[in-house]
């Protein structure tokens, strides 16, 4: 179970999130460079728009590596065209050293869930056709095997009551391949 002090930072990194710094973030797309969250949404939508016959998946996923100075957090957006490929975006934040690892993984899926949550929002009203619960998933970082397998209950339940679908290693691509290249 989560102790007070993992919670308490977990909040801290939400709070940081919801006080405007989603505007902030500066994204990395491989292929056409840094971008705005709204121009990552606004790629994403032509994106989908291109091929509308197509099965789409939405994923967001974070990972997290401490270094002496701090904990840089790599969360990803992954717009995948079941079947012909798709496309990413990543953005990284530093934070003060964190104590525990599991701490690190609670503050992984709360911004992965923030991110989400951003993104469905603004998708919403762009995307009249989809049903954005459907296509959109949230991978964590953890799995049944390794250190993270005595907080995988936890993790899995903290997303899925925010309504997103959730995946664990090894399908968690999202956090565990695209968003682990970049911290």
């Amino acid at each position: 179970m989560a102790d007070l002090e993992s919670i308490s930072n977990c909040w801290g990194l939400l709070n940081f999130v919801i006080q405007g710094n989603m505007e902030n973030l500066i994204f990395t797309s491989p292929t056409k460079g840094k971008m705005a969250l709204f121009d990552v949404v606004e790629d994403i939508v032509r994106y989908l728009e291109e091929a509308p016959d197509k099965n789409y998946l939405l994923v967001i996923g974070s990972d997290s590596q401490q270094y002496p100075e701090g904990v840089d957090f790599v969360s990803s957006i992954v717009a995948h065209r079941i079947g012909n490929g798709g496309r990413y975006f990543w953005t990284k934040t530093r934070k003060p050293k964190i104590k525990t690892l599991r701490d690190r993984i609670y503050q992984e899926a709360i911004f992965s869930i923030t991110l989400a949550q951003e993104l469905k929002e603004r998708l919403r009203d762009r995307l009249q056709l989809l049903t954005l619960e459907e296509i959109m998933e949230i991978h964590v970082d953890v799995g049944y095997k390794g250190k993270t397998k005595e907080m995988i209950k936890e993790i899995i339940g903290m997303v899925r009551g925010t309504g997103f679908i959730v995946k664990t290693k090894p399908d968690s691509y999202g956090a565990s391949s695209v968003a682990d290249k970049y911290t």
